[in-house]
């Protein structure tokens, strides 16, 4: 069995490779009609002909180059327009999307012609080779039960040279999705095939990629997820829940959707994680695609002010970011072997009461901006400056939240930093949904961890795989019920402690926060409540 995960390892690492290795493999052209095809009136009025002399009859090995020159020419005239204040001519798509799409366009390398072969190559044994390294674990890890041996020994998870290596993976991976989408060009055609599957003839784009590789990586981790805590039957419906909610939600009901002439929409996705719900294209799109665009509408402002502070109330906020959420479900699969990393220092805490609340202003904060923009968009279309509200734009602060916290914050730290800060940064530290309803939890809720002092052994596995950073231990010890904000209620710290102190409830609110003394032994001897 060893050598098989040895062998699924090397597979897998293969596949990766291949993955990696395509940006620097290509063959790109760019004809005059193409150009045409691709740029709208505007565009091709503004930079049609320069762009057609600059790129047009030239062959380019990679999309980067082809890019560059397109960029080039993009933004300098871009320049020119805002320095005149030719704000009717301006282009607005950014320059790295309007390369990608021409570049897209123009690629006539192998993954093109055989696809299906390169997609083997990269996806297909990705997932044999990491699922070869996986199900033995279902013989080698013994009978079910408490499986977290040499976790601070390897290199992949004790920040060591494995951890930085995949550390330093993922942040290059996340800046280059979000901000030079163009270096991935083959890598987006991969999937043209399943693209085709839902809208025939269109291609892939970088969220395509994005939302099919965060389903694989989920589904096949959750396996992983599956078996090491196959003790726990709370684990178990608990992973099944967020790959659902992650596949059918969050990825197949947006593609499928406008086959039917309806909008793309996440319908689990809620405010302030959804920060773009009030912009004014995103409104607009929704109220005029019909009774489901209304409806849709209407319901992630029903989904974001009734339903999760409601579901909060009873469940606490689990049922969300342990059971709903995306990015807890790819924390709760691909981040689980990292969740012992969380700094449980008080001082961390300090840090992430003051950063995530933060960032919760910071999000109702650009909220009123935009909303206030697309009320005007809406009802006063005609209105001068409808962005402006208190002299500020409300373009400039939406388009700061989005890089700030959209991008960078939820994406290259979010889960770029798994390997070194654990599983849960930007649930612990940056997500405002968690924010908001940890002040819920916190204040106003059923929900509770209790613990039975007197059967604690102070072993330390509850405070060792908190992703949270919570200090479980110092509560079981002194039979104290846990009622944290951010406690998101995994569960993880019930299913790894040997002696069945811990227990998720949900109960009555008085009584909930208690301040029980010290239990020592079966005498019952209160000490000094620290």
């Amino acid at each position: 069995m060893k050598e098989i995960k040895k062998i699924g390892l090397v597979v897998f690492l293969l596949g990766l490779t291949f993955f990696t290795s395509l940006p620097f493999f290509g063959k790109f052209n760019v004809s005059q009609r193409q150009l045409e095809a691709q740029l709208t009136a505007q565009e091709w009025d503004n930079i049609g002909e320069e762009l057609s002399t600059a790129i047009s009859g030239k062959e380019y090995s990679t999309s980067a180059g082809l890019s560059h020159e397109i960029i080039a020419v993009y933004e300098s005239k871009n320049a020119v327009l805002k320095a005149n204040q030719e704000w009717d001519k301006v282009m607005w798509t950014t320059s790295s999307n309007f390369a990608m799409n021409i570049a897209q366009s123009a690629n006539e390398s192998g993954v093109i012609k055989s696809t299906w072969m390169y997609f083997l190559l990269t996806f297909g044994l990705g997932i044999i080779g990491a699922l070869m390294y996986i199900l033995p674990d279902v013989i080698l890890l013994g009978p079910a039960g408490i499986k977290n041996n040499g976790v601070y020994h390897n290199t992949a998870t004790n920040r060591g040279w494995i951890g930085i290596v995949t550390f330093v993976y993922l942040v290059s991976f996340y800046i280059i999705l979000y901000f030079y989408p163009y270096l991935m060009i083959n890598q987006y055609s991969l999937l043209d095939p399943i693209k085709g599957w839902f809208i025939e003839g269109e291609k892939a784009s970088q969220w395509f990629l994005y939302g099919f590789m965060y389903c694989t990586v989920m589904v096949v981790m959750g396996i992983k997820m599956l078996i090491k805590y196959r003790h726990s039957k709370y684990q178990i419906v608990r992973t099944f829940s967020v790959i659902f909610f992650q596949v059918v939600f969050a990825f197949l009901l947006v593609e499928i959707l406008p086959i039917f002439g309806m909008p793309g929409v996440d319908l689990k996705n809620a405010w302030p994680l959804d920060y773009d719900f009030l912009f004014d294209w995103n409104a607009k799109s929704l109220l005029e695609s019909g009774n489901f665009g209304k409806f849709a509408f209407v319901w992630g402002i029903g989904l974001s002010l009734i339903i999760v502070p409601l579901f909060t109330y009873f469940y606490g906020k689990r049922w969300y970011c342990s059971w709903v959420c995306g990015c807890g479900g790819l924390a709760e699969t691909l981040g689980d072997p990292y969740r012992h990393l969380s700094d449980k220092k008080i001082k961390a805490w300090k840090i992430e009461r003051w950063m995530i609340h933060a960032v919760l202003i910071f999000a109702v904060v650009m909220t009123v901006f935009t909303g206030y923009h697309t009320y005007n968009e809406l009802n006063h279309p005609n209105m001068g400056e409808k962005e402006i509200l208190f002299g500020i734009s409300a373009f400039d602060v939406r388009t700061w939240y989005s890089f700030l916290i959209g991008s960078i914050f939820a994406g290259v730290i979010g889960t770029g930093f798994y390997p070194v800060m654990g599983n849960r940064v930007w649930c612990r530290f940056g997500c405002p949904l968690a924010a908001y309803m940890g002040i819920v939890q916190r204040f106003k809720s059923r929900f509770r961890i209790t613990t039975n002092g007197g059967q604690c052994i102070s072993c330390g596995n509850c405070s060792t795989y908190c992703e949270q950073g919570i200090d479980v231990r110092a509560y079981a010890q002194k039979g104290q019920n846990i009622v944290r904000a951010s406690c998101v209620g995994c569960g993880i710290c019930s299913s790894v402690c040997p002696r069945g102190v811990l227990k998720l409830e949900n109960g009555p609110e008085g009584g909930r926060i208690n301040n029980n003394p010290i239990i020592i032994g079966k005498d019952n001897i209160p000490t000094l409540n620290l």
